[in-house]
């Protein structure tokens, strides 16, 4: 049943344009096709909006076999220097209360002076700069394809191998639900970006059982939410972020209970870590194979792929005897999950408290995943390499020679010296650290990169770090 949008909410948003439905049996892999969530019109009074109404599963997931028409990613009509400078705090930044009560007038009754969109204007609800359009378009193109994502594992594997998974008739109708979410979040950003918000595209998937497919919904709905962490509070409409935090919080949610269903700990960090947007879009693109024509096109770096090769297996019940060749893992790229079809050494179906994995709500590790000091492998790509939709967007790097690892975690982002010893392999070691008190600074699924500058940055200024990144993966720590 379709609920018409409150008119104040999405206030002066614009209708974006939905393709018409093509017939299932027009398609053809590399030629301009629908998209495959169908978009009704609605009004609310200003302007014309869409809703997101249903869900017909992708008539193709594979490889793009096509040939780009358009290369690399969108360019303003100029671009002002080689990086952001470094600079001291803002002047105004000066406020500190030592007296703990209120050191201004109040504007009105028991409303504290300051604080940013407070002064009774009328909330927009659109973007307002090409920061805040390009950061929006991509997290609708995440949602579009965790829309995808949720509903092909259910129409893929039988109930039979689910059952074998340990994920009964209620989790899957959870995973229903959760792909309903995102019906909303799409209709949400959709209308806050209007007629040139993206449209959903055909996917290339990794996974071939079913806990492949929960191991790899963990991982896009990580670089999902912190990916949006990262932009939330640089956007200039302060209305639209307000929006994308209601959304994201499902999110979080969402990854929480992919985790659970992995039978990995739901929760094991203080804080969750906030990427800049050239990270999720690294590690989303090279899972889009094809769009639509004219599909509007995004301004955010591609870093060549950095692949660990010992990642831990999620799905041996002693992960440090995973292979150290990367062949546990389903394929070559940054989000691909563990194989499953293990010969020996599964914790799946292992009734043993501290070593097996089915889903639960929480499992406590005999063995961690990782731990301080533990070699990791390291092999890389050179940038070059076609990505993302219809091949089209091209890795890059503005570094120079890859001389430390960085991993960004919690509130922290820690190196440690990369020791090459080929054609872009080489290993460095899990560092120690702490947060606050004996919370580690290593935990859950992460983001590592190699860079050739160990610059200091903090959770509000990474993306400075762009710049010095040589490659960028994901690590399974805990």
């Amino acid at each position: 049943m379709y609920t018409r949008p409150s008119a104040v909410l999405l206030f002066g948003a614009l209708a974006a344009a939905a393709p018409a439905p093509v017939p299932q049996e027009s398609f053809v892999p590399g030629t301009d096709s629908q998209i495959s969530a169908s978009v009704q019109p609605a009004t609310t009074g200003y302007r014309e909006q869409v809703y997101v109404s249903g869900y017909t599963s992708a008539t193709f997931h594979g490889e793009y076999t096509g040939t780009p028409t358009t290369v690399g990613a969108a360019n303003a009509p100029a671009t002002l220097a080689a990086s952001i400078p470094a600079l001291p705090p803002n002047p105004t930044a000066t406020y500190y209360n030592s007296q703990g009560v209120p050191l201004n007038p109040m504007p009105a009754p028991y409303m504290p002076a300051g604080g940013l969109g407070t002064n009774g204007t009328l909330p927009r609800y659109m973007v307002e700069s090409d920061f805040d359009f390009e950061s929006i378009a991509l997290g609708l193109y995440q949602e579009w394809i965790e829309l995808d994502l949720f509903h092909d594992g259910l129409a893929r594997f039988t109930d039979e191998e689910f059952t074998e998974a340990g994920l009964g008739p209620e989790a899957r109708s959870l995973i229903e639900f959760m792909a309903d979410q995102e019906t909303g979040h799409s209709t949400l950003l959709t209308n806050m970006l209007g007629e040139r918000a993206p449209a959903q595209c055909y996917y290339n998937y990794p996974y071939t059982t079913v806990r492949e497919w929960v191991d790899f919904m963990q991982r896009v709905t990580r670089f999902g939410e912190s990916g949006v962490w990262g932009f939330i509070n640089h956007l200039d409409s302060r209305e639209v972020g307000q929006l994308l935090a209601q959304s994201i919080a499902t999110e979080a949610r969402q990854q929480m209970i992919f985790r659970q269903m992995t039978g990995l700990t739901p929760m094991n960090v203080h804080f969750e870590n906030g990427w800049p947007q050239s990270w999720a879009w690294t590690m989303l693109a090279p899972y889009i194979s094809y769009c639509p024509q004219n599909e509007t096109r995004l301004a955010w770096q591609n870093f060549p792929t950095l692949r660990i090769l010992n990642n831990p297996n999620v799905n041996r019940y002693s992960p440090n005897d995973t292979a150290q060749d990367g062949s546990e893992q389903v394929g070559p790229r940054i989000v691909d999950p563990s194989v499953s079809n293990l010969t020996e050494g599964s914790c799946q179906n292992l009734n043993v408290t501290g070593y097996g994995c089915d889903p639960a709500i929480a499992h406590n590790k005999s063995e961690p995943l990782t731990f301080p000091g533990r070699k990791v492998l390291f092999e890389w790509e050179a940038p070059g390499q076609a990505v993302g939709p219809n091949n089209s967007y091209v890795t890059a790097t503005t570094a120079g020679a890859p001389k430390f690892v960085g991993w960004s975690q919690q509130l922290n982002l820690t190196y440690t010296p990369l020791t090459v010893t080929g054609n872009n392999t080489g290993y460095s070691y899990q560092p120690l650290g702490y947060v606050y008190g004996d919370n580690g600074i290593i935990n859950g699924t992460m983001a590592v990169m190699l860079t050739d500058l160990d610059l200091y940055v903090t959770p509000f200024n990474t993306s400075m770090l762009n710049p010095h990144i040589v490659a960028l993966g994901l690590y399974m720590a805990g």
